[in-house]
């Protein structure tokens, strides 16, 4: 079992994706909404608690069938999103389809954020964590940690962004996150 200090530095490390992404969601919304805010920080939350529990489960009954592919998917899914993000950063503002308002983007958003975080899942499982209740603790602090900063991040993204908006397109910022994200993951499962 890990120390709550080593949780709480965990719950950070795997909230750092959605915090990227929700500063890039804020430059491209551009003022600040608490329902968009809320909600985005609503499902990164909800995503990053649930795939440790998907990983936790996993270890437990196929976990070498979702160790073989899972960072291909986090990589597919990271690479289509920013691929989309960057082509609609050069179309006219009334053609653009990423839109992280929308519900749909957020949930898609959501899961490619924390596909890697099957791995975590998979660690507890390791650590000593046998049975779903002892993953109570370490689960809601991931799930709070990445809900506050993904708030923050939104509002980082609102406040600072202009200036950045001037400089960068942000859809063609937040697209280049997400492709980077997405090789990071790939990088780390493939070297690892």
């Amino acid at each position: 079992m890990m120390p709550f200090i080593d949780m709480l530095l965990l719950a950070v490390a795997v909230a750092m994706d959605c915090f990227t992404m929700a500063i890039a969601s804020g430059i491209i919304i551009k003022k600040f909404q608490w329902r968009t805010a809320l909600s985005m920080a609503f499902f990164f939350g909800l995503f990053q608690m649930a795939m440790p529990l998907l990983g936790w489960f996993a270890i437990n009954s196929f976990a070498h069938y979702v160790e073989a592919f899972d960072h291909w998917i986090a990589f597919g899914l990271l690479a289509f999103l920013g691929g989309r993000m960057i082509r609609d950063a050069y179309l006219p503002e009334e053609q653009r389809k990423m839109n992280p308002c929308e519900l749909k983007n957020q949930l898609i958003l959501g899961v490619a954020t924390s596909i890697d975080a099957l791995a975590i899942g998979i660690s507890f499982a390791c650590m000593g964590y046998h049975h779903v209740t002892t993953l109570t603790q370490p689960l809601l602090l991931i799930g709070g940690v990445t809900f506050v900063l993904t708030l923050w991040g939104m509002k980082l993204g609102t406040r600072f962004g202009a200036p950045i908006e001037r400089k960068l397109k942000p859809a063609l910022l937040g697209g280049i996150i997400l492709i980077a994200i997405g090789i990071k993951v790939l990088i780390t499962h493939l070297t690892a």
